[in-house]
């Protein structure tokens, strides 16, 4: 780790007139810091700002940017109302990460590609330019959908899942005020500039997530991984499917561990309106999930178990036997 200078925010306009790379839990900073892939000259800490409450907004919930994981899945009015961002939050880390991860850095946490922390191989994300290694090279965990010739990393969060299905909206706070952006719209795919991940600007801070009114109906949160805890998604789904007289009235999906962002298809949520649950119209919505996937060598095997795991989660949410 380099050295940095460090001070404490008193304010959210004293971080963000900073221009410094922000600091709260530091449960995935830090980690790029020792190893040297972030190199911050200076460092200002916001754990101590007012931004770690979870308070009524409208019809649904403002979620301060620094309230930590643990506290926001054990929330009563998350579990009742979105039980699905509380079951995606417990399926992610460990429990002593949550206890000091925050919402806002749930969020920006960087990919697991094991090239992007590998300093001494070449990756477009660490350093624009300098090539791809996982293209070609080992790459189970990353990324089918989304992917460009510059970047094939897979984002990691979980929370951000949930979030994305529940149509979440970001607020952040920069120079030039308050913004709020959709969850739709705040994470960019690679393209040519994988090193540019998310619509926030130099010096940006998230101040909180915005969640509408609750959605109903059936939540799920179904994640595929190499081990019991503490790993990420091979393949993740977050569903809300809400039934009216034995057909699927409304039907909201995200996907982790397919792409560089949360992954949704309107269309695929569009196909399963209004019709009855069946195997084969889980198998139309798993094509459109998946249309235009380009897998490598290592993960082609997320296509068949996105399709399964897919089913598997709308089965559920929909009250049907599993259909595999």
């Amino acid at each position: 780790m380099r050295e940095f200078q460090y001070s404490r925010a008193t304010s959210v306009a004293d971080a963000v007139a900073s221009g410094a790379t922000f600091i709260a839990g530091g449960t995935n900073l830090l980690d790029l810091m020792k190893h040297e892939i972030a190199v911050p000259g200076r460092v200002v800490d916001i754990s101590r700002l007012d931004l770690d409450r979870i308070e009524p907004e409208g019809e649904g919930l403002r979620i301060g940017a620094l309230v930590r994981n643990s506290d926001l899945a054990a929330d009563h009015r998350v579990r009742q109302s979105y039980p699905v961002l509380s079951r995606a939050l417990l399926a992610g880390a460990s429990g002593q990460l949550r206890n000091m991860a925050t919402t806002g850095g749930n969020l920006l946490q960087r990919t697991r590609c094991p090239y992007f922390y590998d300093t001494a191989m070449p990756c477009n994300k660490r350093e624009p330019g300098a090539g791809c290694s996982a293209i070609g090279g080992v790459n189970r965990m990353n990324a089918v959908l989304g992917v460009s010739d510059q970047c094939i990393a897979a984002h990691p969060s979980d929370m951000a899942v949930a979030m994305m299905a529940l149509d979440a909206v970001v607020e952040v706070e920069g120079a030039s005020g308050t913004r709020r952006i959709p969850i739709t719209e705040f994470y960019r795919l690679p393209g040519d500039t994988p090193h540019m991940e998310t619509a926030l600007d130099r010096g940006d801070l998230i101040t909180a997530v915005l969640l509408p009114a609750p959605k109903g109906g059936e939540h799920r949160y179904r994640k595929v991984r190499d081990r019991a805890s503490y790993a990420f998604a091979l393949v993740s789904v977050a569903a809300v499917v809400r039934m009216e007289g034995g057909v699927i009235a409304d039907a909201a999906l995200a996907f982790g561990g397919l792409a560089p962002m949360p992954w949704r298809v309107s269309a695929a949520e569009d196909a399963l309106q209004g019709q009855p649950p069946s195997p084969a119209l889980f198998d139309r919505a798993a094509d459109l999930v998946l249309s235009g996937a380009q897998p490598q060598e290592d993960n082609a095997f997320k296509l068949p178990m996105a399709r399964r795991v897919l089913a598997a989660t709308l089965a559920d949410a929909c009250r049907m036997e599993d259909p595999q």
